[in-house]
This record gives structure tokens, sequence and C-alpha cells, in this order.
């Protein structure tokens, strides 16, 4: 194994230190104690690690390990007082934190085996991404570490979602420290998405501010600022990570959606139909509904391994359940398990296809299922602002109220800017009028009616019961009055009688035909 790092090759097989065309002379245990430090580099590597790898486990004097560790920092050229390669952390041990390249193929290390430019990879059929190390803007070193496990968790955070291909962190690490051309790295490592960021930290706050970038013509998708308190560092890494992951999952999405739109449909692959499916989801409406239904069964069909068409079908077929948009709503419920089962058979680690089976659950009135569904899809990516509203459907029908609320907030967190955003108001309002907190039922039900997409039946029907409990019946009746426009024949017994409402308990029924009784819906 050969590992490139700044100027440097270290040739394991042949035991020998290179820089350029020069041929270090180390001592033998100086070499072991810069080989185990750079396999090693994902992690703080103990006193005793050193020990136990280098010597054996024998006794050795703590001068003796200090020498050797200065001995392979000034064979690289990496002072004690720099640590600019191989950091101390007081109390804890020692980390390699230099980006390093390796390769497997034995051959010369010389200069001439680090290219200049790596050779372009084709791009795969999904979007793939690469998150470049953050800039460290403090000018402390002890803040790389910071920068450096944002990144990293980021990188895993992202893998969970199962549609992105995502590169490795020794790949991208290998730009540490250097100006990067995005347009290159994308060539360089095969992604149509770059990530670059940059960590600045002041006093006991700190501020990331990220962005998401189209390599190929260098355009920036997105671009956010995150400012924090730090308290617990830990915490804190936690937050940023998954804030930054849930909103970049949406903003590629939809710059997904947008590439499939542009593009002929006879000339889509499967991923591209499958994104164009789901743009016509995110429209929220029948005739819509219905292409999403055309595109997500053609891409089925081009990959009948593609897990994804089956779960959007499962996906559309619970909003047309759940907004009266079907004449045979068993049928539909039917369809709804078996497109989702299948695309958890296809692919049971894909966190989309386990909501869709657990929103199909919901349907057929087999909560602990959906429940199970739910926690392993957040299991597999907690990160996914769809899973969490997901799970707070299955909350709020089990009268798990608040449980709902925090699955909310989570949600609104995680993807502040998510074209879903009005049905995630649309679950705090449910949640808030089962608490009887009527102001904040009309808030949230009234702010999902303003969203362009929204479908305003459930909405009207939380802001009505909600106005007429407080009294407002101005706003009870325009909140009717527009349930009766989209849906011209509802009325309270006509509401009853639809299998969706039949899913939640008597207390939770009871409770919102008494708000509508109230707001004047015909009986």
């Amino acid at each position: 194994m050969l590992y490139f790092f700044e100027s440097f090759a270290l040739d394991i097989e042949r035991r020998e230190l290179r820089r350029g065309d020069n041929l270090l002379a180390v001592e033998p245990q100086v070499f072991d104690v810069l080989a185990f430090l750079i396999r090693n580099r994902d992690r703080v590597v103990s006193k005793d690690d050193l020990i136990a790898a280098i010597w054996d486990g024998r006794i050795v004097l703590d001068v003796t390990l200090d020498s050797r560790v200065n001995a392979a920092r000034r064979a690289i050229g990496d002072s004690g007082k720099e640590q600019r390669l191989i950091k101390t952390l007081p109390r804890k041990g020692i980390r390699f934190v230099a980006a390093v390249r390796e390769q497997q193929s034995p051959g010369e290390t010389t200069s001439a085996s680090i290219p200049a430019e790596l050779p372009a990879f084709t791009l795969p059929d999904r979007p793939s991404i690469a998150v470049l190390p953050f800039t460290n803007m403090s000018g402390e070193p002890e803040q790389e570490y910071f920068a450096d496990g944002i990144v990293e968790d980021l990188i895993t955070a992202l893998a969970h979602f199962r549609w992105l291909f995502v590169i490795a962190r020794n790949s991208t690490f290998t730009y540490k420290s250097q100006a990067v051309d995005v347009a290159r790295v994308g060539r360089e490592l095969g992604v149509r998405y770059v990530v670059e960021g940059s960590v600045r930290r002041h006093a006991n706050r700190v501020r990331i501010t990220v962005q998401l970038i189209e390599a190929e013509k260098a355009t920036h998708v997105w671009a956010q600022r995150f400012d924090r308190p730090v308290e617990d560092i830990f915490a804190l890494q936690d937050e940023i990570t998954d804030a930054i992951a849930g909103a970049l999952e949406p903003e590629i999405s939809a710059s997904e959606r947008d590439r499939a739109r542009r593009k002929q449909p006879e000339h889509l692959g499967a991923w591209e139909l499958y994104q164009r499916g789901m743009w016509h989801v995110l429209q929220h409406n029948r005739e819509h509904f219905i292409e999403a239904q055309t595109f997500f069964r053609r891409a089925s069909e081009i990959d009948p391994n593609f897990a994804a068409p089956h779960a959007g079908l499962a996906i559309v077929n619970f909003h047309q359940f759940a907004r009266m948009w079907t004449n045979d709503p068993g049928d539909i419920a039917k369809e709804m398990l078996k497109e989702a089962s299948i695309a958890v058979e296809l692919d049971p680690n894909d966190s989309l296809s386990r909501v869709a089976l657990g929103l199909a659950y919901i349907q057929h009135h087999r909560m602990s299922h959906a429940t199970a569904e739910h926690e392993v899809a957040l299991t597999l990516n907690p990160s996914s602002a769809f899973a969490r509203w997901g799970f707070g459907q299955v909350l709020v029908r089990t009268d798990r109220f608040d449980e709902a609320l925090e699955q909310c907030d989570a949600a609104l967190r995680l993807s502040p800017r998510d074209p879903r955003t009005w049905q995630y108001f649309l679950l705090r309002a449910s949640a808030f009028y089962q608490l009887r907190r009527y102001e904040e039922a009309a808030k949230w039900a009234r702010e999902a009616t303003r969203h362009p997409t929204a479908d305003v039946l459930w909405p009207c029907i939380y802001l009505a019961g909600a106005s007429a409990h407080l009294n407002r019946m101005n706003d009870a009746a325009g909140a009717i009055e527009e349930i009766r426009r989209t849906r011209p024949n509802a009325t309270v017994t006509s509401l009853l009688a639809w299998p969706n409402m039949r899913i939640r308990s008597q207390a939770t029924l009871d409770h919102i035909v008494e708000g509508l009784r109230k707001a004047a819906l015909p009986e």
C-alpha cells in the first residue's frame, strides 16, 4: 500500500519514505510509528495503542515513545509546536490529520506517481456528490478537528440517502488545504455536485457556511449559513450535521427534478423518470398524481430492481386515499400495500421504502406495524425530514400528539425549504387541535393553506374547527366555504363515511366532528 500526503509518499511494502524523488532516512521504529498513525488516521491513537502495535505491549518509557513520535514529525517536516500533520490531543492521544490518498498498485514511488490531475470518471446514472474538507477560518489549529468532524459526519449522513452516490472521505480529503476548481473536482471524482464550506469560531459562537455547487457548470445550487452557540461541542457537531444533511437532500432532489423536466421524455432513464414523477407528486393535485403514476410505472419497467418508483406509487396512493380522490378506497389501500411491500423487498435498507410501507400500514389500521416501519426508516436515515413527517402521521393517529409535534419540529429543522412544508404545518395543526390548543392549531392550519401547492381540505377542516372553538365564526365560515369549494359534496356525514376518518380513535373523531358542526358544515 502507498500513502501520499502533501509532497510525501510512504511505501509500506518497501518500507520507504520519499519526498518527491528523494528517499528519506527513517529509523525502523519511527517508520512503524508513522505508518501506524497514517493507517489509523480516522481516530485518535492512544499511547497504549502505539505501545501495543510497535513494541508488542512491552514496557516503554514515555520519553522513548515521545522521541519516536517527534522523530516521525521531523521526518515529514512537522514541528512539535506547529503540529500540522501529527496532532497531539492532551490526555487523549495522537492523530495524523493530513489529507491522505491511498494507492493499491505497486510501483516506483516518485514525484511522478502523484498526478497533477486525476483522470475523469463517467458520471453515474444517479446524483453523485463530494463533500470537500471545510476551511478552518478561526486561525486555531484545534478547530481543525471540529471542521473535519462535521465533514466526516456529513458524508456519513448523506450516505444514508440510498439514491445518492457519495464519495468517501479518503478521496475528498486529498483536496484539503488546496485551492480547488470544483469543475476539476467533479471530473476527477466523477460527481455532479460538490459541497464546500468554512468554519469560523469566535468566543462562544461558531459560524458554518455551506455551499452546494453543480460541478460541471460551477454554478451555485444552494448556500446557507449556520450560527450556533458553543456549549456541548459534540452535540453541536451532531446538530449542524443533521441540519446540513437535511437541507441538502431536498435541494439536490429539486435540482434533479429540474434536470429531468428539461429532458425530452423519450430520453429519460429510470432515475430521471422517477424524479419526473416526484415533481408531479409535489404539485399535489389529482391530475399531477395521475401523471406521477405514469412516470413511476415507466421507471420500474426500465429498471425492475429500482425500489424508489414503487415507493412513489405507494405514496401517491396514500395522498389519494387521504384526500378522497378515489372512488375505490379499498382498492387504493391494497395497491398501496402491494407497491410499498415490493419497494421494501427490493431494498430493505431504503428509508423512503420503509416510510411508504409504514404509511400503507396506517391505511390498513395496522398501527403497530406502521410504527415499527417508521422507526426502521429513521434508523436508516435520521436526517430524512420525510421520514419524520411519516412517523408523525402514525403518532397523530395513535393519539401521541406531543410526540407527533416533536417529529414535526425535527422535520422543519431538517428541511425548512422543503416543498412538502405545508404538510408539516398541517401535521402541527392536527396535533395542536387534538391537544385543544386552538390558537396554535388555527395558526398552523392557516399557514398550510397559504402554500401554493397545498390541498386545503384538511387544513380547512382544522382551521374551521379551531376557529369555531375560539368563537371566530367568520373565520370558521370562510374555512367551511373553502372546503365546499374544493369538495362541493362535503358534509359531516360524507366525511364520517370516508375510510380515512375511521383510522383515528373515536375520541379524536368525535373532536373533529364537534368542531365541524360548530363551524356549521352541513350534516
